[in-house]
């Protein structure tokens, strides 16, 4: 399946993607808050034949009943398969060195040996974001890795 970011300048960011019966969908996440389901028309790809407007706290609960349960599943079945391994959310507040810096600047695999699986933003989890994804204060980052390495991470997103 063959995922389209697109950037929309002062409205937020579309990614769009045909499921398997062919059909045309989109979210738009919206800068201020909400994000938009889109159904387009398979004559028209311009074209939305159905359009869905969500709060930040529908498109929560939407998410997690399509997506959440099976990221956790599948780091549940890894914990399962590798002991020793830890998951773990590290909270980028405002004021830490990763505010703005994407996850290649970080270097956090270099540095602490725990690998960045995900990081969650406004309610959207972003899996194995690319390396020139930036940071947000507010960000989640969805941390793997030993113990150590984890709570080294956690140290560096934190500043120290």
């Amino acid at each position: 399946m063959d995922l389209q970011e697109t950037r929309l300048p002062g409205i937020g960011v579309r990614h769009d993607f045909v499921t398997a019966a062919g059909q045309h969908l989109g979210v738009v996440t919206h800068r201020a808050g909400g994000h938009e389901l889109v159904l387009y028309d398979t004559e028209d790809p311009d074209a939305c034949r159905v359009r869905v407007v969500l709060a930040d706290d529908e498109a929560d609960l939407l998410a997690e009943l399509l997506g959440a349960p099976r990221v956790i599943e599948r780091i549940a079945r890894l914990h399962e398969q590798v002991e020793g391994l830890v998951t773990e959310g590290i909270v980028v507040h405002p004021g830490s060195p990763f505010d703005g810096r994407t996850v290649a600047d970080s270097m956090m695999r270099s540095r602490t040996g725990a690998s960045i699986v995900a990081v969650i933003r406004q309610g959207e989890m972003i899996l194995s974001p690319a390396a020139d994804f930036a940071f947000e204060a507010g960000d989640t980052a969805v941390i793997v890795g030993t113990r150590e390495g984890v709570d080294a991470a956690a140290r560096l997103v934190a500043g120290g």
